[in-house]
């Protein structure tokens, strides 16, 4: 496999920046920093913060948080800098505003460094500098790590490369406390055993849209029948590990209920992807564990958030 290399040239000309001149707006840049991920970092560093300390200062908590959600912005928008190449030619992404022609990668490039810089420092001086550097780590991990090395270089790509998205409770509960305790390393745990499932998923459903892009994706190296088998293996270790906050008392009886039922419910799903192999059907299963994967990952700490954040139930020990 040909893995594409990190060029603009490559990209269809229709898709290339008119050179010094920005046709983008206050929204290209505002999609520069992958605003539904962003979502995602803010509301795991919120659970993060309130599992710990739900009686936090309400505005080291809001510093903390935006920072937080500026440092992940800024690893998105380094990420389509140097992802524009691939980006083009993948139909999911191809209408990004780098490969659409409404940013400029040296636009984006400043945007991005200026925003890993700035939220970092604010971070330090709002909170502490253990936070700062973990949300600097953070930053270097994804851009640097898995965007530069892993994701064109190995399968194994989301596997550690998911490190990045599932430290954000870690940074949040150092941001609040000044160290990292057992909760937001159980709740990182959770996120990173969770994200080969939920990437893999789709990667069945876009293994051609991989393949040309030249992204060495497990369904296009290992084969589709080894990743129905690592879904699997992974929602295993999922299932039980959802768990882990009861056992470590700050998960109560609600959260309980639904980390068993949403368990379940992935287990069934990457039951049926690694039973149904060919056609139609087995592309729609992989879909639905994609899709129910996010639900399930959203529950489970929506529902730490109402018993910690918001005191609708106590924990079961503790």
């Amino acid at each position: 496999m040909t893995i594409a290399s990190n060029s603009l040239t490559e990209a269809p000309a229709e898709s290339r920046v008119t050179a010094g001149v920005s046709q983008g707006d206050v929204s290209d840049f505002f999609a520069l920093l992958k605003p539904r991920v962003m979502f995602l970092v803010v509301f795991t560093a919120l659970v993060g913060m309130v599992v710990v300390h739900p009686d936090v200062n309400p505005v080291l908590a809001f510093a903390s948080l935006l920072m937080i959600a500026v440092g992940g912005g800024a690893s998105g928008c380094l990420n389509m800098w140097w992802d524009a190449d691939i980006d083009a030619v993948m139909t999911r992404t191809r209408k990004r505003p780098i490969p659409a022609g409404k940013i400029q990668p040296g636009e984006a490039l400043a945007f991005g460094l200026t925003l890993s810089a700035g939220s970092v420092i604010v971070l330090g001086l709002a909170s502490n500098w253990l936070a700062a550097g973990l949300l600097a780590f953070t930053i270097f991990f994804y851009v640097v790590v898995y965007s530069m090395w892993l994701k064109r270089s190995t399968p194994q790509n989301i596997v550690i490369g998911g490190a990045a998205g599932a430290l954000p409770p870690i940074v949040a509960q150092a941001a609040v406390t000044g160290h990292v305790g057992w909760e937001s390393v159980i709740l990182f745990a959770i996120i990173f055993i969770w994200t080969p499932p939920h990437f893999w998923a789709l990667a069945l459903v876009k293994s051609g849209d991989y393949e040309r892009a030249g992204i060495p994706m497990m369904p296009n190296v290992a084969g589709p029948d080894s990743t129905r088998r690592q879904i699997l293996a992974y929602t295993i270790l999922l299932a039980p590990l959802g768990l882990a906050p009861v056992l470590y008392g700050f998960g109560g009886l609600a959260y309980a209920i639904i980390a068993t039922i949403g368990g379940l419910g992935m287990l069934a799903l990457a039951a049926q992807v690694y039973r149904l192999r060919e056609g139609e059907p087995a592309m729609r299963v992989a879909q639905q564990l994609f899709g129910f994967s996010i639900l399930y990952l959203f529950l489970l700490f929506a529902t730490l958030l109402a018993e910690h954040g918001l005191g609708f139930f106590r924990p079961v020990m503790g």
